[in-house]
């Protein structure tokens, strides 16, 4: 994708991966970062207040023809994302129609594959015959689209494993992943069916916990107290995402952790066509104000929706604004008064909220 030259500024300019924080001036040329150029006193911006490398979601539904979850890949693009992370959407069985479509789209797509042969393909829940659960079939397909593929997907809810023993499940996730060397990305089952401290004692450094944020059927607190696993877990390097989705995400627990200092290592969306019907579009940049909300600091925010995910995703050049990068870019415009935000449970929290107002894709505009 070629565009030619191109010059934006911004009032703010942003880089977490950089350390940029300015008003200032982007050159492009080509398609990729010329010069980033940071000024002084006013300077005449494009469309809305901040500029910052492309967006990153790290868990998130993509491919309405792959996946009963699947978003279009151009909302998702649109809204502000320009690298996403598809999942569990596809597995083994499924994955080659979803590579071919991945070929075809300027959003940036990484997949997280599930352990699931049939992945997300079907209304039943991925787990719900062992016959589904591949580990060679799996393995061979990360091996054929390792270039595509950053992480194992492993849900041992009861919704997505409603039957098969989740122990025997997230073994067989982790064979896959240290076969292939990859991170698992997981989903927890509730603490009565399975302590978690003893799930997350299986965990390894680099696995993602997703969901982090939940009030039920599992929650990290304990009033205001992260649970000793969770911390331990943690120091391991296990990393913690939060993966809002339409169940996921609760104030009062988001708030309380990070009162006590327990961050999201990265911020995402859980986009799913669930959301389509809602009044509020639900995107990255309103998952970031929501984390706003309760507390988490800016500069925060910016490096777990840019710089986090997409070290994790294979996808930085995507995310940093420096020489020879992919000119992707995320404009943002920021809400003049605070709104009112809403989690999954409908409980509320005011704050100013950031909207996208333009998306570059190497150097073209999003249209």
């Amino acid at each position: 994708m070629d565009s030619g030259r191109l010059e934006l500024e911004a009032r703010r300019i942003i880089c977490p991966f950089n350390g940029i924080d300015s008003a200032g001036i982007v050159k492009v040329t080509a398609g990729c970062i010329e010069q980033v150029v940071p000024t002084e006193g006013t300077v005449h911006p494009v469309s809305g207040d901040l500029l910052l490398p492309g967006l990153v979601d790290l868990h998130c539904h993509i491919a309405p023809d792959q996946s009963v979850y699947g978003v279009a890949p151009d909302w998702i693009l649109r809204s502000g994302t320009t690298t996403a992370a598809s999942q569990g959407d596809a597995g083994a069985q499924t994955i080659e129609q979803f590579a071919s479509m991945s070929e075809k789209n300027p959003l940036s797509i990484k997949l997280a594959i599930n352990l699931s042969a049939v992945g997300e393909s079907t209304q039943a829940p991925c787990f719900s015959q062992v016959a589904w659960i591949d580990v060679r079939a799996c393995i061979a397909a990360i091996k054929r689209y390792r270039d595509l593929i950053w992480a194992v997907s492993v849900n041992t809810s009861h919704h997505a494993c409603p039957k098969i023993n989740p122990r025997s499940v997230l073994a067989a996730g982790i064979e896959v992943a240290t076969e292939t060397g990859l991170p698992v990305l997981y989903g927890m089952r509730r603490p009565e069916d399975w302590a978690l401290a003893d799930q997350l004692a299986l965990l390894r450094e680099g696995d993602v916990v997703t969901y982090c944020f939940r009030q039920s059927p599992h929650c990290i607190m304990d009033n205001d107290r992260v649970l000793p696993c969770v911390l331990e877990a943690r120091h391991r390097g296990v990393l913690f995402d939060v993966g809002h989705g339409c169940g996921s995400f609760d104030f009062d627990v988001a708030e309380s952790a990070i009162n006590a200092g327990f961050l999201p290592d990265t911020i995402s969306t859980d986009l799913q066509i669930g959301h389509m019907a809602q009044e509020t579009t639900h995107d990255l940049p309103l998952v970031m104000s929501k984390l706003r909300a309760v507390g988490m600091p800016d500069a925060e925010i910016f490096k777990a929706a840019t710089t986090a995910p997409a070290s994790l995703v294979g996808a930085v050049d995507r995310a940093k604004l420096s020489v020879g990068a992919f000119a992707d870019f995320t404009v943002l415009s920021e809400s003049e008064a605070e709104l009112e935000l809403l989690d999954t449970s409908g409980k509320k929290r005011y704050s100013k909220v950031w909207t996208t107002a333009a998306v570059y894709v190497q150097g073209q505009l999003v249209k």
